[in-house]
């Protein structure tokens, strides 16, 4: 594959020069990635419909709030953008976070808690069986996203980041990844960065097909 290597600068902990890889124009990740992606996210938002409803439904009646959770994420060569989901959590969990910072399992400058107590009841269920994720089809037809990619960070994370870690912002974020399907929360920090520049060097349509594979097979298992 022909990778080319693009200097782009990126303020971080302070300004750097970052070596993102650039493919060339007639590429599966410039060309085809992007039609599959927008032909994808409509089949499964059309398809899933029904889906949205019940769980409109669910979070309504499990907990007071709106729908859906709404939250500013990072994405290709640090684009700000506004990121869907489902909301799983309470009203406010994002300010109180602090009381439970000592929760933390993750290493890195993420934030994990297996037994979040800010988490609903029904969230819990969404969030296992990952359909929590479903509005972000949105944001891959917006272009904000991909249907295969690192997951997007938070801009208070990449603040944190080391130069190799932002060789992920190098390619749009992702409704799934490596990460999610060889370890998911079972992952240190180092690991999950390691797999996201394998796939961001090693990006194909079968990396793409391998990993959406993977993912089903998860999600149904």
């Amino acid at each position: 594959m022909l990778v080319a290597v693009e200097q782009t600068e990126l303020t971080a902990a302070g300004e750097q020069y970052l070596g993102f890889p650039v493919h060339p124009w007639w590429s599966y990740s410039t060309t085809v990635k992007r039609g599959l992606d927008v032909c994808g996210a409509i089949v499964f938002l059309l398809c899933s419909l029904p889906v949205w409803l019940l769980i409109a439904v669910a979070i309504k009646l499990d907990s007071p709030g709106p729908v859906f959770f709404v939250q500013e994420r990072v994405g290709l060569r640090g684009r700000h953008f506004r990121f869907y989901k489902f909301r799983s959590m309470r009203v406010g969990a994002d300010r109180a976070r602090a009381e439970i910072e000592h929760l933390n399992q993750a290493s890195g400058p993420v934030f994990k808690v297996r037994r979040d107590p800010r988490i609903t009841r029904v969230g819990r269920l969404l969030r296992r069986s990952s359909l929590d994720e479903l509005p972000q089809l949105i944001n891959v037809i917006r272009g904000d996203m991909s249907m295969v990619g690192p997951r997007p960070p938070l801009p208070d994370e990449v603040a944190q980041y080391r130069s190799s870690d932002m060789v992920r912002l190098g390619v749009k974020p992702g409704l799934t990844c490596w990460w999610q399907v060889r370890g998911r929360s079972n992952c240190d920090f180092d690991t999950w960065m390691a797999y996201d520049r394998e796939y961001v060097y090693g990006l194909s349509l079968w990396v793409d097909l391998v990993i959406m594979l993977r993912t089903a097979w998860a999600v149904l298992s």
